[in-house]
């Protein structure tokens, strides 16, 4: 396999990912690698990175779907920019097998260091007919087509006279109850019940929502009460909440539940919409590389951010964020490694940064990373919200503003920090936006109705 030649042959950092962690290395090492003749290469792809904690709310219309994005070309003007995905890796060679997006022939790209920044994937369980009706709540394109299909299916139900097929369309269900599958739920109740008051034809009471938690508890980085509570809250607005329980079949849109404790039934219905976020896993493309993997399929790495081995760190790789098992030297860490979260990413990128330029460039010196996990905040729709922040508990407003003011400050670069907080400045004076967006899966139709010639009745 050839390498192509339109590419920099300059000593190359390859960043494989541009999510959290790719876009922060990258921003941070462009500079100063190009300054010693090199230059960060960044394959993704994707042409943005996604700030996740924000997709209930663009799935809630709260946040525009291009505000909780960053553009890569945008704000990486130094880095080389490879629309694709690395397929895999052979660091005994420093060569990387590039998979370009556009489905042309696969090619090699040398590099001479590497920065495994691959991020996590949805995990699912071989489920009957999850696969056909589920969606994710990972990516900017299942926020969009979630609060779409919400809102389509609150404005068909509207107009259908079947009370089976209307309950049915009206039924919403997330299965996880960690913070992704509580800020979506909530969020959603809170657009739907919205779109309701603006729609005579029903009422609060036509929606369903249910959220399925296979563990006797929600949201396991808040405190037990703060947990008890949030279940209470979501139960006072008629939320369904059904712990211990998981999902066994989806199939057909019909589905079938069971007791964790004894795998017996546990009821079943129907449902249109079935969202997934019970959990996430390291991006499976590091296991057709040459690194080290632990038992969770994670790179493994030490506290400088290098990827380590039996016989101790590689030579010119490195690797953070959800993709990798790195220890976490405050002893807060399920299993001593450190969470895969936002907050860990990003400090994690801007150390791996330093120490990468220190290790090769002699730029500062290479540090562990060390970094006590702050909290945690979640929103559950408009002004309601509950937050962990260094072992002190909110809920409520307070907890909502919290949550709005550390992600606000939190969403990388000053030009999409504005973009957001504007619309949440718009949404508080005009209130939220329900227009749905029609056949963004078919945008040709209209066209394609209008160049097609009419037919002549019959007869003539």
């Amino acid at each position: 396999m050839a390498s192509h030649s339109q590419f920099s042959d300059r000593p190359r950092v390859l960043v494989v990912g541009g999510g959290y962690v790719g876009l922060y290395v990258a921003k941070n090492l462009q500079k100063q690698v190009k300054k010693h003749g090199g230059i960060v290469t960044v394959v993704d792809p994707l042409p943005y990175m996604t700030y996740q904690p924000f997709l209930p709310e663009v799935a809630a219309g709260t946040i525009n779907a291009r505000n909780a994005v960053v553009s890569h070309r945008m704000h990486l003007k130094e880095t080389e920019l490879i629309s694709g995905k690395v397929t895999a890796v052979n660091h005994a060679t420093h060569t990387a097998t590039v998979e370009p997006a556009d489905g042309g022939e696969p090619f090699e790209l040398s590099y001479r260091d590497i920065v495994i920044a691959a991020g996590s994937i949805t995990r699912t369980f071989p489920i009957p007919g999850l696969a056909e009706a589920g969606i994710g709540m990972k990516t900017i394109e299942e926020a969009v087509e979630m609060r779409n299909k919400v809102l389509e299916r609150i404005e068909t139900a509207s107009l259908m006279t079947d009370q089976a097929a209307r309950a049915r369309a009206l039924t919403f269900v997330v299965v996880g109850g960690g913070f992704a599958g509580i800020e979506t739920i909530t969020e959603i109740e809170d657009m739907a019940r919205g779109a309701v008051r603006e729609n005579n034809r029903l009422k609060r009471e036509d929606l369903r929502f249910v959220m399925i938690e296979a563990m006797g508890r929600v949201m396991p980085e808040v405190k037990p009460d703060q947990a008890e509570w949030v279940v209470s809250s979501m139960r006072e607005r008629g939320i369904e909440v059904l712990l211990n329980t998981s999902l066994a079949s989806a199939e057909g849109g019909l589905l079938k539940l069971i007791n964790m404790a004894d795998k017996s039934p546990a009821g079943e219905f129907e449902a249109d919409t079935l969202i997934w976020t019970a959990g996430v896993q390291a991006n499976p493309m590091v296991r057709a590389t040459d690194f080290p993997i632990d038992d969770r399929g994670r790179v493994r790495a030490n506290a400088e951010l290098r990827i380590t081995g039996d016989d101790g760190p590689l030579e010119g790789a490195w690797a953070a964020g959800d993709v990798s098992a790195v220890p976490d030297l405050t002893g807060g860490g399920v299993g001593g490694f450190c969470v895969p979260n936002a907050q860990h990413a990003v400090r994690q990128a801007k150390r791996l940064a330093k120490n990468l330029l220190a290790a090769r460039y002699g730029e500062g010196s290479v540090q562990e990373y060390r970094h006590k996990n702050l909290g945690a905040v979640a929103g559950m729709g408009q002004y309601k919200g509950v937050a962990n922040i260094m072992g002190f508990g909110m809920k409520g407003l307070p907890a909502w503003l919290a949550h709005r003011g550390y992600h606000g400050m939190a969403m990388p670069m000053f030009e999409r920090k504005f973009r957001v907080i504007s619309g949440w400045a718009a949404n508080f004076w005009f209130g939220r936006d329900f227009t749905q967006l029609i056949h963004l899966k078919n945008p040709r139709k209209a066209f394609v109705e209008a160049a097609t010639p009419a037919k002549k009745p019959a007869g003539k």
